[in-house]
């Protein structure tokens, strides 16, 4: 006999909670493979809350947000009509999507006029900021706050077409107190506050938007484009769930880019130090603040992908709890052969040398460079210094016009010079640091690929070794170092 969804969740509240989250592209592409297959299998045996991101089609740059963001700008240009083209293409786009998604004609003329109402108030939105020519961090907030709105509508109404029983959750007013800080004490707040509105829908299916208003410094600002992960990641936390998922268009990760690397292994699990390094320095795993709260909490994340939901994914823990014993893995004494856990290419780098006219002693040198550097809001990813000379590796989402002004103040330290279509290369693993020579063949595979370095750096915690090398020469490195020391090959020898 055929059971329904709803007929699956008889005793809901004996179920343990599991979180999913899907991104812009999941949502974009592949709804109908999450609202048939993936949430139906999963609310067999658990209560299932979902976060989505904003929709997006084929890249990010085309998404939701981006576009958002652009008609914000476009808002505040002078003779600009750019803002209200964005706000027509987005309603007809969602509208298009509903269209071709929801069979019910009930549900479906009700998401069509939540969708039109919706660009209807971002459209007033950025007529008023184009009157008075200012949008504030927290008005950009809302704006983009808009995309995983139109997303959650699209969602909800599609679960409910599926005979899921389903409710969006709009967080934009759930912070009712005054924080002057994102420290712990808003998280635990927060997560608190996410907890108690998802157990309020009973036995729906919530779907919460990413977005959850206004918090200290603005969302954009204090916390990033991730901040859809991070309430998931909260939401998590504030039910106790047995897992947090996060939904990709890939089965996990890898020990390399698998689309550059074919020989590439996915990785049945890391820890969140190893995926926090992996993000920062080009692989997109998850935000940073996501894993700190969630593996406080001691909750396991599991990465999964869309288009393989069989799939075991990656699962990101704390290595040194009692959770790993609880995971049904494949590898986990892969974890003790202190082999590196993966390489990953930071692309769009630029290099900037200062070398010292040595007036100036080796502390007052250093101390003017990050001054400088700090004054026009200049980050470093990396840095090898000597008592005269700097070498700092400067990420691709750098403003040119504040480097251009750092550099005329840096001119009068000493000579200045600037490299740039760079790549950072970074290898990664928990255990490196208990292995002698890694770095050594790390090294020598690079000079066996004829790959000259730049810029060579390891930080204390020796989770990391990095260097800089010329753009074009980075895929060649990676797959070098790869073939030296992720392979199947190298993980022979060492077993």
């Amino acid at each position: 006999m055929h059971m329904t969804p709803k007929q699956l969740r008889q005793n809901p509240s004996d179920l343990p909670w599991v979180v999913q989250k899907y991104g812009g592209t999941s949502v974009g592409k592949f709804l109908e493979n999450i609202a048939t297959d993936i949430v139906p299998s999963y609310l067999e045996a658990n209560r299932v809350v979902i976060v989505c991101s904003a929709r997006s089609g084929e890249t990010k740059e085309k998404g939701t947000t981006n576009q958002l963001l652009h008609a914000a700008e476009e808002a505040l240009t002078p003779g600009s009509n750019k803002h209200l083209d964005i706000v027509k293409e987005l309603l007809s786009d969602h509208l298009e999507a509903a269209k071709a998604l929801v069979k019910n004609q009930i549900i479906l003329e009700q998401l069509e006029a939540q969708i039109q109402k919706d660009c209807m108030k971002l459209r007033s939105f950025l007529q008023a900021a184009e009157i008075i020519e200012e949008i504030s961090p927290r008005s950009k907030d809302i704006i983009a706050g808009i995309g995983e709105l139109l997303s959650c509508s699209i969602v909800t109404a599609v679960l409910q077409d599926k005979g899921i029983d389903s409710q969006i959750v709009c967080l934009n007013n759930i912070i009712d107190r005054e924080f002057e800080v994102l420290d712990q004490e808003f998280y635990d707040y927060l997560s608190q506050q996410l907890g108690d509105i998802v157990r309020q829908c009973g036995d729906k299916v919530p779907v919460l938007t990413g977005f959850f208003g206004n918090v200290p410094g603005s969302l954009l600002t204090a916390i990033g484009r991730g901040y859809t992960d991070l309430c998931a990641a909260l939401v998590a936390v504030g039910l106790g769930a047995q897992e947090l998922q996060i939904w990709k268009e890939v089965d996990g990760v890898f020990t390399a880019d698998p689309r550059k690397v074919p020989d590439a292994r996915l990785l049945a699990n890391i820890t969140p130090e190893e995926a926090a390094e992996l993000t920062y320095y080009g692989s997109e795993v998850i935000h940073p603040f996501t894993m700190e709260q969630v593996i406080r909490a001691e909750i396991p994340i599991r990465i999964k992908n869309v288009k393989n939901p069989a799939g075991s994914g990656t699962i990101i823990y704390p290595e040194d709890q009692k959770i790993i014993q609880e995971l049904n893995t494949t590898n986990v004494d892969l974890l003790h052969t202190k082999l590196p856990t993966a390489v990953t290419i930071k692309d769009n780098i630029c290099v900037l040398n200062v070398h010292s006219n040595r007036k100036n002693v080796s502390h007052g040198f250093l101390a003017k460079i990050f001054a400088t550097l700090d004054e026009y809001g200049v980050v470093v990813d990396l840095i090898s210094t000597s008592e005269v000379h700097v070498s700092m590796a400067l990420g691709s989402d750098m403003v040119q016009a504040n480097l251009d002004k750092a550099i005329a103040n840096l001119e009068m330290l000493g000579s200045v010079d600037v490299l740039h279509d760079m790549a950072i290369l970074s290898l990664v693993g928990k255990h490196m640091k208990n292995t002698i020579g890694t770095a050594g063949k790390m090294f020598t595979a690079l000079a066996s690929a004829g790959v000259n370095i730049e810029i060579i750096s390891q930080g204390a915690s020796e989770i990391n070794i990095s260097c800089v090398v010329d753009k074009e020469n980075a895929l060649a490195a990676m797959k070098a170092i790869h073939k030296g020391l992720l392979s199947v090959e190298a993980l022979q020898e060492i077993l």
